[in-house]
């Protein structure tokens, strides 16, 4: 990109002048996907814009220049090859689909030479591949794509990557891809330039924030239905069509025609999660989406999803989100 580019827009947000902008750099891959790469740039435009002061400035790169061809058939141009990053400056490894076939030796010790020269190297989507290969995740906590996780650790059993759409693990920062990228990149914006400042960018994505990297990719539900197992497909039917009054498991296992044994292997094997744990988050999930979109009480969003007192969705929903329903509510 120009030096200097802060584009025109009506939104504005005043922050103090700052000495310099911040700097990232995207390195282009092969089948990278487009979706991921523009979620993570376009909140570093709108911050710039609704600041009107260049708070970012980023540089796409690819080895040698080139063109590269997208996940969507569709070539971008990078603004050059690749080229040392300042101490310090955030470089972002941009991968897309058959990471496998895309891996390039010497793109992963480039890297690996980055981050000994004290650049702060980061993933988006299978971007991970290419980090794992250079020894930058040993120890770290990261993501990568769901459906890329597989074959990932068939290839790297010993590296776990978590389910959630984005991790920071110090300077260590990876998104799963997609509009994960924007939760990314506004928790950046948010430890730069504070909460306000990065809902206001959020606000103009369009993008309902997460508030948190520790929310599942692919939602349980997803997952069940993906499985086809119709005893937890069931399952999740009848607990979601009881929210208020919640079942016991063993009724609902007898509803479903298994026995409780049964359906807490099958939930263990589609899920990863016992049913009264699936059943709790879902009835947390609506506490959470009542407190956000709704004026009605905690107590009485309390009742409305099972928990029955104020004092114990209290307990339950801090212990998931981290943080008092009055509180998350006040942040909102």
């Amino acid at each position: 990109m120009a030096e200097g580019y802060i584009p025109k827009g009506s939104a504005t947000f005043r922050l103090p002048p700052v000495a310099g902008p911040r700097k990232l750099d995207f390195v282009l891959l092969p089948k990278l996907t487009m979706l991921a790469l523009s979620a993570a740039i376009e909140p570093l435009r709108i911050a710039n814009q609704i600041a009107q002061q260049e708070l970012y400035r980023w540089h796409t790169m690819s080895r040698d220049g080139a063109p590269v061809r997208c996940s969507n058939n569709l070539a971008l141009v990078p603004d050059g090859p690749l080229a040392r990053a300042p101490r310090g400056a955030r470089l972002f490894v941009c991968s897309g689909i058959e990471p496998g076939q895309t891996h390039d030796p010497h793109l992963t010790k480039w890297v690996a030479g980055q981050a000994a020269h004290g650049v702060r190297v980061g993933a988006i989507c299978t971007g991970a591949f290419t980090l794992a290969r250079a020894g930058l995740l040993r120890g770290r906590r990261f993501t990568l794509h769901w459906e890329n996780q597989p074959g990932f650790l068939e290839i790297f059993p010993d590296l776990v990557p978590t389910p959630n759409l984005f991790e920071v693990d110090g300077d260590l920062m990876t998104a799963a891809g997609g509009a994960a990228s924007t939760d990314m990149m506004l928790s950046l914006i948010e430890d730069d330039f504070g909460t306000d400042f990065a809902l206001v960018v959020a606000d103009m994505c369009l993008h309902g924030r997460s508030h948190s990297g520790d929310m599942p990719q692919k939602t349980a539900q997803s997952a069940a239905i993906g499985s086809r197992n119709a005893h937890v497909i069931a399952a999740m039917r009848l607990m979601q069509a009881n929210l208020e009054e919640p079942l016991n498991v063993e009724a609902i296992a007898a509803q479903v025609g298994i026995s409780k044994r049964q359906l807490e292997r099958s939930f263990a094997a589609h899920l990863s999660l016992s049913p009264r744990r699936y059943y709790t988050d879902l009835r947390l999930g609506r506490a959470y989406a009542l407190l956000s979109e709704t004026d009605l009480p905690i107590s009485e969003i309390a009742v409305a999803t099972g928990f029955g007192s104020g004092s114990a969705l209290s307990r339950a929903f801090r212990g998931k989100y981290d943080m008092a329903p009055g509180r998350f509510r006040r942040t909102w």
